[in-house]
């Protein structure tokens, strides 16, 4: 893929990213705190996933998405390792949420999680805005 066409895609997600992120806040002021959890992890994985089309990788897992994001990006301390926590915290919660039986996640847990979903987003942009 040719470079525009990468920051195409990129701007793309991203923009998903904070489509994401307003669906959780919705859901959050009314009070649907398992979707609103939800809507708040995929902010933060569609973010993750606009630098990887910068870098022209893909993959078809969650887990290799984040998996390639903790390697090339928090190890390497273009994010913080904090951020990398939170994330995996996010990706916790949204697991529990979806998947576990009578898991409920409290108001407290997922407004956490849409703090989160906001610093990577916030994080996210200021780096793409250094590569576009």
């Amino acid at each position: 893929m040719d470079k525009e066409n990468c920051i195409t895609l990129s701007k793309y997600r991203f923009e998903q990213a904070k489509e994401n992120l307003e669906e959780a806040n919705l859901l959050f002021k009314d009070n649907k705190f398992k979707g609103a959890s939800n809507r708040a992890y995929y902010s933060i994985f569609h973010a993750i996933k606009s630098i990887c089309a910068l870098d022209e990788v893909d993959f078809k897992k969650h887990a290799g998405v984040i998996s390639y994001f903790n390697r090339e990006y928090i190890s390497t301390n273009v994010f913080s390792r904090e951020l990398g926590k939170r994330i995996s915290e996010s990706r916790f919660y949204r697991e529990q949420s979806d998947y576990v039986d009578f898991y409920i996640i409290t108001r407290e847990e997922c407004e956490e999680q849409i703090r989160t979903a906001e610093l990577v987003l916030k994080e996210v942009e200021k780096y793409l805005k250094s590569k576009y």
